[in-house]
């Protein structure tokens, strides 16, 4: 490969490396082949700090991409906590015989999930062009439609226009979900895919932070602004990002997948730092890539939505789907409603929007603790552990509220079983399950495998959101805190699954992944079971030498 100091002559000499035309075709498989196993050693001993001095670009544009999520998560949070605002119930909501006014459930119900019907139709577009059109432009054209659609919610006087706004601005909404989560997957070696991915989570929180801190701002006004500052706000984000993201790199994957080698390979030059180019060798990398996607090939030639149906990739597409699932099934809809919440518990508004500020700090702290617990314990034991602690904060919760709602020392021990909460949740299952949908699927499926799975998920999140408001809203079940005993039972059933199921990907490659779902390993022997990627078979060579073929004309 180019060795030269300076990055841009190394992009510049990439079609003079050592990729040249070899003797034969039959020595450029071997070669490939060579250079995939190489690569995989080096991702293998690779610490992370050697991981952030060579790849210190790579997660600039990882974290850039990933801050769509901040806006996401700002965005979401409102709808939910603006239940709780005296100006936006006036104006949405219904006069209550007492003399307050509130949303009726129904709409409490239909509003949520009006964003998520959109955010369905989304992820699905995004399943088709992100892998026809590449990340990049699938970004910038969801953040230009959310530039224009904040205009309806700024602008609604109803309930139904307010409806309307939150179903079209769901749509790129659904995009930010899994692109960034897969560009972080994509653009980083194995000693960073946990933090990168994970990082997504923490975006969500300080999303969610910034939204209850405004709320919390707003919530003493009486006239519209307390609810369209709120929207207003929103506009702060998409022009930066799409400048950004315009000079960010492709994900190299998705290149090698398209067959643009040689762009893969500068796009992998302008990822890492000119000052350790010397010891990288982006021809090995790529190699690896190549090596992994025929590999995957030789299973599954196609890659349309039913080939994550199929073979191997059914059990990839099930382990995702779950991871994410059990995300909105395991009593995390507390955090969503939490201002709400507090407030059916008897705290005042000005009250229960601090106690979401401290319940976000808490859960920001929860991701950071999360990083350093993912390199010890792993993902499946760190999943699988949280669910368990979750599990017995749910059932407290429950016991409290069976305590009167007049008694002000079981209200704020509610409160403080809900900051635990957030703080267990966002420091296990929360971040775990971005690195695990990203890590599980092929790497040719891995966009529209991730698309399912959060699918799963908004679907999963239309019963909560229908179930929620009946069980806090006053006027509904009023359950109250009691709704822990519901959602304990809830954990429970997904504890199950992740002890018999969930396997663990810690320390692997893709192609290594690759060779574990095809010899059908058992979850719980992922971790313990040795593979030698370039020992297994992966088919006939034909695909390998028509890449090589494809390669050399390039060259």
């Amino acid at each position: 490969m180019a060795t030269s100091l300076n990055n841009e002559k190394a992009i510049n000499d990439v079609e003079s490396s050592s990729m040249a035309p070899r003797v034969s075709t039959k020595n450029d498989v071997q070669q490939i082949n060579l250079d995939a196993a190489r690569a995989t050693e080096v991702e293998h001993n690779m610490s992370l700090w050697q991981g952030l001095k060579l790849y210190p670009n790579a997660v600039a544009w990882s974290v850039l991409l990933s801050a769509a999520i901040i806006m996401e998560g700002f965005d979401i949070v409102l709808i939910a906590n603006l239940f709780a605002v005296p100006a936006f119930k006036k104006q949405f909501g219904v006069k209550l015989p007492n003399g307050d006014y509130e949303l009726t459930s129904s709409w409490q119900a239909g509003l949520t999930n009006g964003a998520v019907v959109g955010e369905l139709l989304g992820l699905t577009i995004n399943g088709w062009i992100a892998d026809r059109f590449g990340y990049k432009k699938t970004m910038i054209g969801a953040l230009l439609g959310v530039n224009f659609l904040i205009f309806i919610l700024f602008f609604a006087e109803s309930v139904e226009q307010l409806l309307a706004g939150l179903i079209l601005v769901g749509i790129p909404w659904g995009i930010f979900q899994t692109l960034t989560t897969t560009y972080a997957a994509e653009v980083c070696p194995v000693a960073l895919r946990a933090y990168l991915t994970t990082y997504v989570n923490l975006c969500w929180v300080m999303g969610q932070f910034l939204a209850s801190a405004v709320l919390k701002g707003v919530s003493t006004r009486e006239d519209e602004w307390a609810y369209r500052i709120p929207y207003a706000l929103q506009w702060i984000w998409p022009i930066p990002l799409i400048v950004g993201i315009t000079f960010a790199p492709e994900s190299p994957w998705w290149l090698v997948r398209k067959g643009r080698i040689e762009d893969a390979k500068k796009v992998l030059l302008r990822l890492t730092s000119k000052h350790q180019i010397e010891s990288f060798n982006a021809d090995e990398t790529v190699s690896m890539m190549v090596h992994t996607n025929e590999m995957e090939k030789s299973s599954t030639e196609s890659t349309g939505y039913m080939d994550c149906f199929k073979n191997t990739d059914l059990r990839r597409t099930e382990i995702c789907a779950m991871v994410w699932f059990i995300q909105s099934w395991c009593g995390s809809s507390f955090m969503g409603y939490s201002t709400y919440f507090y407030e059916n518990a008897g705290l005042d508004t000005s009250n229960a929007f601090t106690m979401s500020l401290v319940q976000y700090s808490l859960g920001a702290i929860g991701v950071f603790c999360s990083w350093a617990l993912i390199s010890r314990f792993g993902r499946r034991t760190l999943y699988l552990g949280g669910l368990i602690l979750l599990f017995v904060l749910l059932m407290i919760i429950g016991f409290l509220g069976l305590i009167n709602k007049t008694n002000k020392g079981a209200q704020w021990a509610i409160g403080s079983m809900l900051l635990a909460y957030t703080f267990i949740y966002d420091a296990s299952v929360g971040p775990v399950c971005y690195s695990l949908v990203s890590e599980i699927p092929s790497s040719r499926l891995r966009q529209k495998t991730v698309v399912i799975a959060r699918n799963v998920y908004n679907l999963g999140g239309i019963v909560n959101n229908v179930l929620t408001p009946n069980m806090l809203n006053p006027s509904a079940w009023n359950w109250g805190a009691k709704s822990g005993f519901f959602w304990a039972g809830a954990c429970f059933t997904c504890i199950l699954w992740c002890y018999f199921r969930l396997p663990e990907p810690k320390n692997r490659t893709y192609g290594e992944i690759d060779i574990l779902f095809k010899h059908k390993v058992s979850a719980r022997k992922f971790a313990s079971t040795p593979v030698d990627t370039f020992t297994a078979s992966i088919g006939t060579d034909e695909g390998m030498e028509k890449v090589a073929v494809e390669h050399i004309e390039k060259a």
